[in-house]
């Protein structure tokens, strides 16, 4: 069935003709380099990545807004940054500038921490990367098991992917702009799992290289310029940081396991101390009741103790005489 386009998707597919040669030559480029260096250590120079101020559209121009229902829009994909990490670099430590490939990633632990990764992994790459090709959604599943085993992220998947939403500061946006309350259309939800699984058995995407960062074309996050740019695939454009905690020597962090719950922290509430009751203040003592005078009390009533000499008396029983040896003991 044929589709209708509009104008301005007319003219983002005419730019993503020339715009995807580019990055296609770009990716080609950094993916030959990064095999040549495992093969060939003693070779020239790999690519170095690009500086912030030489972005290109690249590929994201062809992201057009997807008229299936069941697929995320990736315009509003972008990672958030965290301080690096306060100790001093290693003395001996090697700043290699040259985009190389991440180590395979080892998953460890239980098969509860196993299914919570490849959840977590593939709910990231659906939200963030539904409707992108391939590579794109590969990218950003490699951003993520870089941050795993960088010493300035959490230790695990889903620490990763869902760090700071108990903040609603979010590291993925998705975690915290409502994203998730959309349905998963089943297709793109299968597609994003199986790049998950093949991520975490070992699958490298070679040309992003060390990153830990990624933003769309739309956006300019506030740490752009202080990041190198490896790569453009899909809608996004790949950052490692600068020196050498961009580099691999410092992807020290292990990982083991542990997975947390898979989904968005419960926000955090601002402890509030009990209010303690104030204590009632008792009434003042009431002043002693004034005695009245003997003197002032009429005499019927100063005498209605006492025994009348009627009562005081012997009179005869008033006990019928059936009764009068009841308590006798019978014999």
């Amino acid at each position: 069935m044929l589709r209708r386009f509009t104008r301005v998707q007319l003219r983002g597919i005419a730019a993503a003709l020339l715009a995807s040669l580019i990055g296609a030559g770009f990716s080609a480029h950094a993916g030959l380099s990064s095999l040549q260096a495992i093969e060939q250590p003693a070779a020239a120079p790999l690519a170095t990545g690009y500086e912030a101020d030489d972005h290109f559209p690249g590929s994201a121009y062809y992201q057009l807004a997807s008229d299936d229902p069941g697929e995320a829009a990736p315009a509003a994909g972008t990672t958030g940054t965290v301080a690096l990490p306060s100790s001093p670099v290693p003395e001996h430590a090697v700043l290699d500038p040259t985009l190389r490939p991440a180590p395979p990633f080892l998953l460890l632990g239980t098969a509860q921490d196993k299914a919570r990764a490849l959840e977590c992994l593939t709910t990231a790459i659906y939200y963030e990367a539904a409707s992108e090709p391939d590579d794109g959604q590969r990218a950003v599943a490699q951003v993520i098991l870089n941050r795993v085993r960088h010493p300035t992220f959490p230790a695990t998947v889903c620490g990763v992917v869902y760090q700071g939403s108990e903040k609603t500061v979010c590291q993925f946006s998705f975690a915290c702009d409502g994203a998730m309350a959309r349905t998963p259309g089943r297709a793109p939800w299968q597609r994003a799992a199986r790049v998950a699984a093949a991520a975490l058995s070992g699958a490298v995407f070679a040309p992003v290289g060390m990153a830990t960062h990624y933003h769309t074309y739309a956006v300019t996050p506030s740490w752009n310029r202080s990041l190198v740019m490896t790569g453009v695939f899909g809608a996004h454009f790949f950052h490692r940081w600068k020196g050498y905690w961009g580099t691999g020597a410092a992807f020290t962090q292990v990982y083991r396991g542990g997975e947390p719950y898979p989904g968005p922290k419960p926000p955090m509430v601002a402890a509030v101390l009990p209010v303690v009751p104030a204590l009632p203040v008792p009434p003042p003592p009431a002043s002693p009741a004034a005695r009245t005078d003997k003197a002032a009390v009429q005499r019927e009533y100063v005498q209605s103790g006492d025994v009348l000499p009627a009562y005081a008396a012997q009179s005869e029983s008033q006990i019928l005489d059936k009764w009068k040896d009841s308590g006798k003991p019978i014999r």
